[in-house]
């Protein structure tokens, strides 16, 4: 573990602050990019990395958040169903501008842009999961349901 957060990682730190939750962001030696890269950095099973998926809106052009759970793939045709509008994938470009963060280290929350958030309840059954906070090598701990609280999102079957 690092001493000094990285900038993005401290943002985020403050961001959850701000909002009034404790959690408290970790940077790491080893990466957490993928999801079986932050579990094995923290120790936990890949099912509860709480990874954050940016999509837009074929239409709005709205950022759409899924946080699935660590090997889930979201069936996107799903998620289109329910925005009634195409999904589409997010550029790296579009994900900095909208979330204020790189593709990598996107956190569930505290985005530029809110975005329309699905949580995958695959995410609920364990006590605590883990997200990204800011950077390719921070996380922070959560229970589930503060993820739906920090969020708003709405729990759904993902896959």
């Amino acid at each position: 573990m690092q001493e000094e957060l990285r900038a993005s990682a401290r943002k985020f730190q403050g961001t959850l602050k701000a909002l009034g939750f404790n959690n408290e962001v970790v940077e790491l030696k080893e990466t957490t990019r993928s999801a079986r890269d932050a579990a094995r950095a923290v120790g936990c099973r890949v099912e509860q990395i709480a990874k954050s998926i940016v999509f837009r809106g074929g239409r709005t052009n709205h950022s759409i958040l899924v946080v699935a759970s660590g090997p889930n793939r979201v069936n996107e045709k799903q998620i289109s169903d329910i925005i009634s509008e195409p999904l589409l994938k997010a550029d790296a470009d579009f994900v900095k501008e909208r979330t204020g963060y790189a593709i990598g280290g996107v956190p569930p929350l505290g985005h530029a842009e809110a975005p329309v958030t699905f949580i995958d309840e695959d995410l609920l059954q364990y006590e605590e999961i883990w997200a990204a906070a800011g950077t390719p090598n921070a996380v922070f701990k959560l229970a589930p349901g503060d993820l739906q609280k920090m969020t708003d999102g709405r729990v759904i079957s993902v896959k």
